[in-house]
């Protein structure tokens, strides 16, 4: 016969499926008992990470704006016009339309950010190793192959750094996160500016020999940068392992689609008008300043290009004193209007004056810090986190189909009508970016108010929405029921009856009498 103790031991070799169905269905991470720099919930532990990523774009950065620092040279060694000077940085853009999109959905579901992170750092370092030998070699076409292969990774690189900030700083860290991010970023743009002549003039002063020289600094400088993205990515897969992170990708409700997109918030697709306006308005202008300022103010190219770092110089330092005030009063769109309001203005002194340069020059670093601290975080606030990359992708691509067409506009205005009208165009670049600042501030303040909630108000829902999710947790939890024998245990009436059955014998009286005697008692009428 079969008895209670065989029924247990069927129990205990229960298939592992049906057992797993008894346990909790979220498993709590279990405290972390090494050293604090060790531990990734500590703050000395993720501040080296902060380093790493802030490292993870400085050579993506002093790499970029090269060919200002060097626009004299670029235009007489090479022999080419202002309009094919643009089309380096509008060939960096044209390929991030599609590839920024694209590159955060593969972020967020085939690469991940680790090997997303480490592949465009990759594309980073080759295009710069091209784009060096190009100039070396006298070849402007491979320099462009090697600018187009640059601005595969370029982007991407961004979104990736992003995406690490969000994850391990989002809260009341975040937007002072992004303002460092931005300072050490704007520290390699500052670097390649105030060096590369002074690089020229040591290998030689002369020739595309000089400046495939200076211009394989910049690559040793991504090479760099693609090694801090490796350690950065060990240090996330472990801090995911320790605090189990990755069970978060497979929670329900967050799969991620292309078409996610057509469901963004109106307000998401401002922030993206507003960038897209605002930056056309200083990167195009800062590729072309040093000649400007050459030509109306009669700087030589070394105070010029001194002149037109300032701008990064003061980003680096003011960007995260930005952050900390962005994160400490919130009110983020205040922040962006006045950033873009005071630009403006900036923009008007170097187009309708002869005041000092270094005075709307220094404004416009305070400005494009108090807005880049302000602007870039505000995609968190209404994206959620698992799209997050798919967001700050397409913001990226929307921002660079900007830069391509504008760097393109920008150099034909300088070639055909100058300096002057080049204002003028930024000007009416920032007339744009202001009302749709503006009309950014009514259609959230109508959908709620969540861009521009001050930092108590933020902590004050963060701290209901974990509440929330830790009751929903709590709820998601099922207790395990009692279980069943698998086997019904039978007594020897019944194994002997059974057996009857088979060999086709009648069963026994006593069995037939036993059986009808259930059916008799007393308990039936309970």
């Amino acid at each position: 016969s079969v008895d209670a103790d065989s029924a247990a031991e069927s129990f205990a070799a229960m298939p592992k499926e049906e057992e797993r169905e008894l346990q909790p269905l979220v498993a709590e991470p279990q405290p972390y008992t090494g050293c604090r720099p060790c531990n990734p919930a500590h703050w000395s532990h993720r501040f080296i990470f902060l380093i790493l990523i802030c490292f993870l774009s400085f050579g993506n950065y002093f790499v970029y704006d090269s060919p200002s620092a060097l626009q004299d040279q670029f235009k007489d060694d090479m022999d080419i016009s202002t309009s094919q000077f643009m089309l380096m940085y509008s060939v960096y853009s044209w390929p991030n339309v599609f590839l920024c999109f694209v590159g955060g959905y593969l972020m967020d579901r085939v690469l991940g950010v680790r090997w997303g992170a480490n592949i465009f750092a990759a594309l980073v370092t080759l295009g710069q190793v091209v784009t060096a030998l190009g100039a070396t070699a006298n070849n402007y076409n491979l320099v462009l192959v090697g600018r187009f292969i640059f601005g595969l990774g370029g982007e991407n690189l961004a979104v990736a750094q992003n995406t690490y900030a969000v994850n391990w700083f989002k809260g009341k860290e975040l937007n002072m996160v992004f303002g460092l991010q931005l300072s050490i970023s704007r520290v390699g743009s500052t670097v390649n500016m105030v060096s590369m002549k002074p690089f020229y003039d040591f290998f030689g002063g002369d020739g595309t020999k000089a400046l495939g020289a200076c211009l394989w600094v910049g690559a040793v400088l991504c090479a760099l940068s693609l090694l801090c993205s490796a350690l950065a990515g060990y240090l996330d897969k472990r801090a995911a392992r320790i605090m189990r992170r990755e069970e978060k990708k497979d929670a329900p409700g967050e799969e991620i689609k292309l078409s996610d997109i057509r469901y963004f918030p109106a307000s998401f697709f401002l922030i993206c008008v507003v960038c897209v306006f605002y930056y056309v308005s200083i990167f195009p202008f800062i590729g072309l300043a040093v000649t400007f300022f050459q030509d109306k103010y009669e700087m030589k190219q070394v105070t010029a290009s001194t002149l037109n770092s300032l701008v990064y110089i003061i980003s680096a330092v003011a960007s995260p004193l930005f952050g900390y005030g962005v994160d400490n009063m919130g009110r983020n769109l205040y922040w962006v209007l006045g950033g873009v309001f005071l630009t403006f203005g900036c923009h008007a002194m170097l187009a309708y004056s002869f005041i000092n340069p270094y005075v709307p020059v220094i404004f416009m670093g305070v400005a494009y810090s108090m807005l880049a601290c302000a602007l870039w975080p505000m995609v968190s606030y209404v994206i959620p986190e698992a799209k997050l990359g798919t967001a700050y992708g397409f913001m990226q691509a929307i921002q660079n189909l900007g830069l391509a067409i504008f760097s393109l506009v920008a150099g034909l205005i300088v070639d055909q009508r100058g300096y002057l009208w080049l204002e003028v165009f930024f000007l009416a670049c920032l007339s744009l970016a202001l009302m749709s600042a503006v009309l950014l501030y009514m259609v959230d303040g109508a959908a709620g108010g969540a861009l521009n909630k001050t930092a108590k108000e933020r902590q004050q829902l963060a701290l209901k929405e974990a509440e929330d999710a830790a009751e929903a947790k709590l709820a998601a939890i099922k207790e395990p029921e009692p279980a069943a024998p698998l086997v019904r245990v039978r007594s020897n009436n019944d194994i002997r009856m059974r057996l009857n059955t088979r060999l086709g014998l009648r069963p026994p009286e006593q069995y037939l009498f036993s059986q009808k005697a259930q059916f008799m008692g007393p308990h039936v009428l309970r």
